[in-house]
């Protein structure tokens, strides 16, 4: 490995910091001097703040006023393989470097020192007395298995006291040692045997691991059937990567995921991963993000902000179930993971794998093109085989205005509570209903902060805005009339769909699967395994059932409502819809009974129910691909949107208005806009938005036309200007 450029005592080094003045500052050197890369310290005022030395100084200032770097934090330089990333991701999605270096040095006290520390781990024995308290602490210990606590951070994961913890350290039930801060992570072994692989998988994972050994850069799209054992194959890829001595990045799209994926990583390769996501403590953070740096962490499962972590030798980045939305960063840096994936690894050498059951268009289109290798799986994993899927015609159906489970859908539940199998009943709506109208003036109760309606959530005994967040307890009297005691639900949600299931199956055990209904990530994880395990007789689940969740009872699924996702505008409302249902159909039969699964419709006839019936995947990609080549939209052509938003609503619309007049830079790339207009969701959390939407052709330089036209006008201290490239959601 090449020594970084080093700096001597006193020689102007450019710092780059995640402070929002989107320029490098110039610093001298300090005592000892610095490499390129190296993560400081330096003043910035009367603040001490982090920065990363990007370059040699400009020297454009008087030298004897110059500050020296405060010190040089005892991590590993940044690579120039990462900062050339940062600096093509901040050109590609038009961001401050400021704020892609936040993307990058999101590690809580990464400049302190490497000093001792106590953490707590699972002793022996049982505690005497066994209270409640003493036994929430085991359960956490438990249930992060392999993870470090602080005696503060058990005590808050557990929700206990410390003196709860002191208590059980006394009986040996929980061991407290002295470690160093920072230490590596168990190694992996390779080598370990894996599964019995299929014919099948065994090809698939015999491509991957070959093009691993290349040690350059390639993109696979891992396309398999929902229970194909696609995870098997790339865990081999995996191993294949640790032989070659290099770090891999598994992408997962849901942190309820990681448990299960967790252990199978454990099985196959000795020990478990490092974890990054929301649901870690923040002392794991640290430790990870400087063993990620240090290539003392082999293997790293995380969330889409895993991409930015500073890997010493990226070889490998699966992104699992690449389709997903949640890839796409929808507030602060715009980012898509999965594109940003295949940009970081083309720049370090390394291999992607793209997996799913149901790929996004864009990644079809590029198999299909031949710029991704395109493995298949087209069977199941055993003895398993696919569901079978039918329409249940709704408009045939005798059904009360205030029931949604259908007649047909009922015995087909009864039939398998009777065979000691599970049923999922899905619907893709939160809380218990979207909508609250008063039935004396017709009122609906909307948020104060936003232009959206709030969803009753009965469970938590509250309204809450699904925008801003904002939640205010159910009233007893409308708002608007003051009537009492008229105010209704209108419509389902996932809770009055449990309510619907517990009056039609009263012997029935049933579970509620839905984010907002567990405070924890780790008492949504602990859910998901009893109810593997058999503990329900009925799963009502909103979209998080769609991911990647392994039900060995489960043998009937039933999609509520079938057409809310061809609802609306969006150009890839077709594509989602398709994708959702066959992921949800696909959580049906995975073990040894066969599977079925029943689509409530309206429209029987339309081409999407028709194509996810039929199974013709190649069908309706190619069909799906066809009008978005005619109507020259993504992947055919380029798209950004632009929002705009204020407290002063005439502010933002003149701005619209006059940004779109002054659209010279773009008519010059053939670009065209539209709008300004207001956004579908017009005011959230009391600002109000107007969208802008560019469509240009697929080989323009959209960026820097886009950066030149909005450049022409400076916005108020009131107005915030986005720019979203390759927009995945226009609300």
């Amino acid at each position: 490995m090449d020594q970084p450029q080093f700096f001597d005592e006193g020689a102007l080094v450019g710092v780059l910091t995640a402070q929002p003045i989107d320029r490098v500052l110039d610093y001298k050197a300090p005592e000892g001097g610095c490499h390129l890369g190296a993560y400081v310290e330096v003043p910035l005022g009367p603040r001490k703040v982090l920065g990363v030395v990007w370059g040699k100084g400009a020297g454009d200032f008087d030298y004897s006023k110059i500050r020296s770097v405060i010190r040089v934090l005892d991590v590993a330089p940044m690579r120039g393989e990462m900062r050339d990333f940062l600096i093509r991701a901040a050109g590609y999605t038009l961001t401050p470097m400021s704020a892609m270096l936040r993307l990058a040095t999101r590690a809580p006290g990464m400049g302190d020192g490497a000093n001792m520390r106590k953490i707590y781990r699972l002793g022996q024995g049982d505690p005497k007395p066994a209270t409640e308290a003493r036994l929430r602490v085991i359960a956490a210990l438990n249930d992060y298995q392999g993870l470090s606590f602080t005696l503060k951070e058990l005590a808050e994961m557990a929700g206990v006291s410390s003196s709860v913890i002191k208590g059980l350290v006394k009986q040996n039930v929980v061991f407290e040692e002295n470690t160093p801060r920072d230490f590596p992570y168990p190694r992996l072994d390779p080598d370990l045997p894996s599964k019995t692989l299929t014919e099948e998988q065994n090809r698939g994972a015999e491509v991957l691991r070959a093009a691993i050994k290349t040690g350059g850069y390639g993109t696979t799209l891992l396309r398999g059937v929902t229970g194909s054992g696609k995870t098997e194959v790339y865990l081999e890829a995996v191993a294949e990567c640790l032989r070659q001595g290099r770090q891999a990045l598994v992408l997962l799209p849901e942190i309820a995921l990681t448990g299960e994926f967790l252990q199978r990583i454990e099985v196959r390769l000795g020990a478990r991963p490092t974890e990054w996501h929301s649901g870690v403590t923040m002392t794991e953070r640290r430790r990870a993000w400087k063993m990620v740096g240090q290539g003392d962490a082999q293997v790293v499962v995380g969330a889409r902000s895993a991409l930015f972590l500073p890997f010493q030798n990226l070889g490998l980045i699966i992104v699992d179930e690449e389709h997903d939305t949640s890839y796409k960063q929808e507030d602060g840096v715009l980012y898509n993971a999965r594109d940003m994936a295949v940009l970081r690894a083309s720049i370090c050498g390394a291999q992607v794998v793209l997996a799913s059951a149901t790929p996004s268009l864009e990644s079809w289109v590029n198999a299909e093109a031949g710029k991704y290798t395109k493995l298949e799986l087209t069977s199941r994993y055993g003895k398993a085989v696919l569901p079978d899927l039918r329409a249940i015609d709704m408009r045939s159906e005798d059904l009360p205005g205030d029931r949604w489970i259908s007649p047909t859908l009922q015995k087909a539940v009864e039939l398998r509570i009777e065979k000691g199998e599970q049923s999922l009943l899905f619907i893709n709506r939160r809380g218990y209903a979207p909508v609250t109208v008063c039935r004396a003036c017709g009122h609906q109760i909307g948020c104060d902060h936003c232009d959206a309606r709030m969803v009753e959530h009965r469970f938590l005994k509250r309204l809450v805005c699904h925008q801003c967040g904002e939640s205010k307890p159910m009233p007893n009297v409308c708002p608007s009339c003051e009537a009492e005691d008229k105010l209704a639900p209108v419509g389902p949600g996932v809770e009055r769909l449990g309510e619907e299931a517990a009056m039609l199956f009263p012997e029935a055990r049933i579970a509620t699967l839905s984010s907002d209904m567990y405070s924890t990530a780790r008492a949504l994880k602990a859910q998901i395994v009893e109810i593997a395990e058999g503990s329900a007789d009925i799963i009502i689940g909103t979209q998080l059932v769609a991911k990647g969740h392994n039900f060995p009872l489960l043998t009937l699924v039933g999609v509520i409502d079938a057409d809310l996702g061809l609802q609306g505008s969006d150009l890839r409302a077709a594509e989602r819809t398709f994708q959702l249902m066959r992921q949800v159909a696909g959580r049906s039969g995975r073990a040894e009974k066969k599977g079925e699964a029943m689509l409530q419709t309206f429209q029987p006839e339309h081409p999407v129910i028709r194509a996810i019936l039929a199974g013709d995947e190649v069908g309706f990609w190619n069909a799906e691909a066809d009008e978005r080549r005619m109507a020259g939209v993504p992947p055919y052509g380029r798209m950004a949107g632009i929002i705009l938003s204020s407290t002063d609503a005439q502010e933002v619309f003149d701005y619209g208005t006059a940004l779109a007049r002054r659209d010279g830079p773009l008519r010059a790339i053939g670009a065209v806009v539209f709008g300004p207009a207001a956004a579908p969701i017009a005011r959230i959390r009391g600002r109000h938005r107007v969208r802008l939407l560019v469509k240009a052709d697929k080989g323009v330089a959209l960026q820097r036309a886009l950066a030149q036209w909005v450049g022409q006008m400076k916005p108020s201290s009131r107005m915030r200007v986005s720019i979203d490239i390759d927009p995945q959601s226009f609300y």
